[in-house]
């Protein structure tokens, strides 16, 4: 079947993917008849995958979404069932020449984090293809009566969109998000997955029952708080490090119908931050979602949101005062609520001090809310701003030192520069929601801030922009700011083992308990020989 297969790549990489396919019968051929363990595609390195996916199949997953390097692999494993993976893994690790082996997803990542060069990646996205019966079998919301629990068994190739239509249709919906919906359910939980929600539910990752993970040595795991808890606990925001998440069981609550979605401008930035840490801090009459954003005079208001009136009106107020940014917030209600919103909305804005006149409303479904950055993508995709490089910069900058952040960077490094237009997210946590026993490493402050600077470039113009992050990563460190990389992006084993802090030794532990040959996810660069 085609999608047991390897994908393979003609000119260069042709010769190392030959070389492994060589190596692999050379172990197994006196086995007759094959072995069944084995994935059908490893038999099957043929010129029938040329025909089918073209002379340059792996040419794809030798880059992602950020378009700043590149590697390909030798070959690509499009997988049946996870009983494909696991059976890839386990011959690597037993080959007296093992190869890397990295699990992709949408392909979402910035700096080459999902690569495999000269392994094999698996293109998890062939779990989940088919007729939509079969997608169905890949997401499933069961209720747990007896326990009157309610949670989504999804696939971690599923894409957190398909979950949501998915689970929409019996009346429910995970309680955390992403603002980018078009990302894998694995891909998210290996990092933490954050959206407005995090305030109140904590990242994704806070919000999983149970994991199936294949580990490093093609072991096929249930996990969770109670069975295997190590590895649940490493798994979650570990960087696809300790095993390939197949299944997630995600915790679901009833699906609030409408959305109030509003935002207020603000020209101060300390009156910006302190609403911010008010709505986060007051829980059912406050709102569900709060997200905040930078606003630079080259840039502002260019988003559908807001009308072509009160974009003018905000470019404005921009112009005035260089920078200025807005406070984003949702309340969700059901239809036979809506009386009661204008109601819990006039009060709040009581509380906040935003500009005078410059609060917007609109009034979405639910789903148009979660889905709002795809219908952006809709509209960049035809002039070509999607594929483009993106030098991202994601960071977690503690609440104490958010005005030196405002002043050296904001201010100082985003304005002197002039950088180009850029979308620049300010988003306040609440460390209490997150799980200290998880990988992902987080500020060790009671509240801390999500900076994502996320601009877009050309091929001519992005080192540049590569460039200022390091000097805003220099400002940090400099200034002495205690931060940590979202996403984090870093090449020595010193780097990582100072972003990780406390938590290294465990990791270096689990490390080598699930996956000593390190043998996933090495486009990270975080373990690059055996333990």
């Amino acid at each position: 079947m085609a999608l047991r297969r390897l994908g393979l790549m003609s000119s260069t990489f042709l010769v190392m993917a030959l070389s492994f396919v060589i190596s692999f019968l050379s172990l197994l051929g006196q086995l007759r008849p094959w072995p069944a363990t084995l994935p059908q595609g490893l038999l099957s390195l043929d010129i029938a995958d040329e025909l089918h996916y073209g002379p340059n199949a792996t040419a794809r997953f030798s880059i992602d979404y950020g378009r700043l390097t590149e590697a390909a692999p030798a070959a690509v494993l499009y997988p049946s069932s996870p009983d494909d993976i696991a059976s890839l893994v386990r011959f690597s690790y037993a080959s007296p020449r093992p190869f890397v082996i990295a699990a992709r997803g949408h392909g979402h990542s910035i700096r080459g984090q999902a690569f495999a060069p000269g392994g094999v990646v698996v293109d998890m996205a062939s779990l989940g293809r088919g007729r939509r019966a079969r997608r169905r079998d890949r997401i499933k919301v069961p209720l747990d009566v007896v326990h009157r629990l309610l949670y989504v068994d999804a696939g971690g190739e599923q894409l957190w969109i398909d979950v949501l239509r998915e689970t929409l249709e019996h009346g429910v919906a995970p309680r955390s998000w992403t603002d980018y919906l078009y990302l894998t359910v694995g891909g998210t939980l290996s990092n933490a997955g954050i959206s407005g929600q995090a305030f109140r539910h904590g990242p994704q990752i806070s919000n999983v029952h149970e994991l199936d993970v294949i580990t490093g040595k093609g072991d096929m795991v249930t996990c969770s708080r109670d069975v295997n808890s190590d590895l649940f606990y490493g798994v979650l925001g570990g960087l696809g490090q300790l095993g390939i998440i197949t299944r997630a069981r995600i915790a679901v609550e009833p699906a609030p119908q409408r959305v109030r979605w509003v935002r207020f401008i603000y020209t101060d930035f300390g009156s910006f931050i302190n609403d911010q840490e008010l709505l986060i801090s007051i829980s059912e009459e406050g709102f569900d979602y709060v997200e905040g954003q930078l606003l630079m005079k080259n840039g502002a208001a260019n988003s559908s949101f807001f009308s072509e009136r009160d974009s003018e009106k905000i470019k404005v107020l921009a112009a005035e005062f260089g920078v200025i940014y807005f406070l984003e917030g949702a309340i969700y209600y059901e239809l036979a609520t809506a009386y009661l919103v204008d109601q819990k909305l006039k009060l709040l804005l009581k509380k906040l001090s935003f500009v005078p006149g410059f609060a917007f409303t609109k009034d979405v479904s639910y789903l148009r809310f979660l889905d709002r950055v795809h219908h952006d993508e809709i509209k960049l995709r035809p002039m070509g701003l999607w594929d483009v490089p993106h030098p991202w910069l994601n960071l977690f900058v503690p609440k104490s030192r958010m005005r030196d952040f405002e002043t050296g960077i904001f201010r100082g490094i985003l304005i002197e520069n002039n950088t180009p237009m850029a979308t620049v997210l300010i988003s306040p946590m609440n460390r209490s929601k997150w799980d200290e026993k998880m990988s992902v490493t987080i500020p060790d402050e009671d509240i801390f801030y999500a900076i994502g600077i996320l601009r877009s470039a050309t091929m001519d113009d992005w080192k540049h922009l590569d460039d200022q992050n390091d000097e805003i990563l220099r400002f940090c460190n400099q200034a002495g700011i205690e931060f940590k990389q979202y996403l984090p992006h870093y090449t020595t084993r010193a780097d990582w083992k100072k972003h990780f802090g406390l938590k290294w030794d465990t990791f270096v532990q689990l490390k080598r308990r699930y996956d000593p040959k390190a043998l996933l996810s090495p486009g990270q660069q975080i373990f690059t020989t055996s333990l």
